[in-house]
């Protein structure tokens, strides 16, 4: 008797065991969740940052153009940026789900940019064709609520002209990269 009572214990694992199997697949669950949402987010943002640059060489690529100040081709000619672009998509930062913008504006014409599928964020271009050569400068602005809260991402990329009509990168500022 004391024989089968042995063998029955030895046959199937007890409901502490169980218990703790089970305690130790919850917490690898919530890790993996929270790894794979915060991967999510950050592919997210690398949106931004590819489309930001694509901007910046758009726009350096319209800084070291000539342009003829006085629109009688005699000169002086002169760098500068773009014109200020419209924010797109129109509506704003979209909020957790991705909007189509119209691309058709004269300053994106001019950066030769635009997106062909719904993004996350919104794009504003700001340049002062007012100036020229190192005083010139630029902003390009990536706007967007990732997850729907209220609370935005943004990402600034600001950029100058150079002595010899090169255009240079000032700063690029990140603010609630992940939000």
């Amino acid at each position: 008797m004391r024989f089968l009572l042995r063998a029955r214990r030895e046959e199937g694992f007890t409901l502490v065991e169980l218990m703790i199997v089970v305690a130790i697949i919850g917490v690898l669950a919530a890790l993996a969740i929270y790894g794979v949402s915060r991967y999510l987010k950050h592919s997210k943002t690398a949106e931004a940052t590819r489309n930001l640059s694509a901007i910046e060489t758009g726009s350096k690529n319209a800084y070291q153009q000539e342009f003829d100040s006085g629109g009688g081709g005699t000169g002086p000619y002169i760098h500068t940026f773009c014109r200020t672009g419209t924010v797109q998509p129109s509506g704003g930062a979209p909020k957790a789900a991705k909007q189509n913008g119209t691309w058709t504006d004269a300053a994106w014409l001019c950066l030769k940019f635009s997106i062909n599928e719904p993004q996350f964020y919104a794009y504003t271009y700001t340049g002062d064709t007012s100036k020229s050569g190192t005083q010139a400068f630029y902003t390009a602005t990536a706007n967007g609520d990732l997850d729907g809260n209220g609370t935005n991402s943004t990402f600034a990329l600001t950029g100058i002209g150079g002595q010899s009509g090169d255009a240079q990168r000032k700063s690029f500022v990140v603010v609630n990269e992940d939000e």
